[in-house]
């Protein structure tokens, strides 16, 4: 495939003549624009702008990840081939018993397809099934670091948050990243509030990283999007990629909205 012969080269470029080699703007670029991609999630791109948020959250090709409840895999999709050569992606999902929401078993029958499909591409990813209540995400080491893209609200309605927050700060190394993309709320919205709606607060999500020893490195408006007036009846899934439930007349107007208003903060374990 295109894509995993590229990053091959680059590796043997890099090595004989480092100055030749692909920028990792480059890189993120040619994995992006991979023949691997699901058509569909390519359209997203212009919502969730992974070359900056990856760019922010410091990820390069030689670094180690994990990737927290990935699902389908959209974040997978660009990750597992751009640390394919030089680092490690790890995908890290539930474990599956005779308690877990069916949804998941699904959406791990659906990426293992998507994996088969695409193996020279996915044969050097590893996976991690783990428990909310006391995850375990790295069996062989901390990593540099772990991502997680909207997932907090599902933590919280669960009431793991903090179990989930703190497995992330034993994954990592001292120094190492947790890059956490989250629909926002209205600041002072209510925690029943913010369940119900799927939007969290910033000051939530920084009081539970830090009350497990994080610092907040720093904050990015990358993913904001300030037609999204918080206010939907059915949440932040009136929106794309879901508008379920939205009437047919209503849709039009919700597609110009877009995706929601997303806080994008970078952690450090110090």
């Amino acid at each position: 495939m295109r894509i995993t012969t590229i990053l091959c080269l680059n590796l043997f470029i890099g090595f004989i003549f480092p100055q030749l080699a692909l920028s990792n703007e480059d890189l993120i670029d040619e994995v992006l624009a991979g023949e691997h991609r699901d058509a569909n999630y390519i359209k997203r791109d212009k919502y969730r702008h992974p070359k900056e948020t990856l760019d922010f959250f410091g990820i390069t090709p030689e670094k180690s990840v994990v990737e927290i409840t990935p699902g389908y895999g959209w974040y997978a999709e660009i990750l597992t081939p751009l640390l394919r050569e030089n680092g490690n992606y790890i995908y890290a999902s539930y474990k599956l018993n005779d308690d877990i929401n069916p949804f998941f078993v699904k959406v791990e029958k659906a990426f293992i397809e998507k994996m088969q499909q695409h193996p020279d591409v996915y044969d050097k990813l590893n996976w991690v099934h783990f428990e909310a209540s006391d995850p375990h995400l790295t069996p062989d080491g901390p990593v540099d670091a772990v991502v997680t893209f909207r997932n907090v609200h599902n933590w919280a309605k669960a009431g793991t948050t903090k179990s989930m927050f703190e497995g992330f700060h034993k994954a990592l190394k001292p120094g190492g990243v947790l890059g956490l993309v989250e629909h926002r709320a209205i600041p002072g919205t209510s925690l029943e509030n913010q369940i119900k709606s799927g939007y969290m607060t910033e000051d939530f999500v920084i009081q539970m990283a830090e009350s497990v020893g994080f610092r907040l490195d720093a904050k990015s408006e990358i993913n904001a999007n300030p037609k999204d007036t918080k206010d939907h009846p059915g949440g932040v899934w009136n929106l794309l990629p879901n508008l379920r439930n939205v009437a047919v007349e209503d849709k039009d107007k919700m597609v110009e909205v877009g995706e929601s208003d997303r806080m994008t903060l970078r952690f450090i374990k110090d």
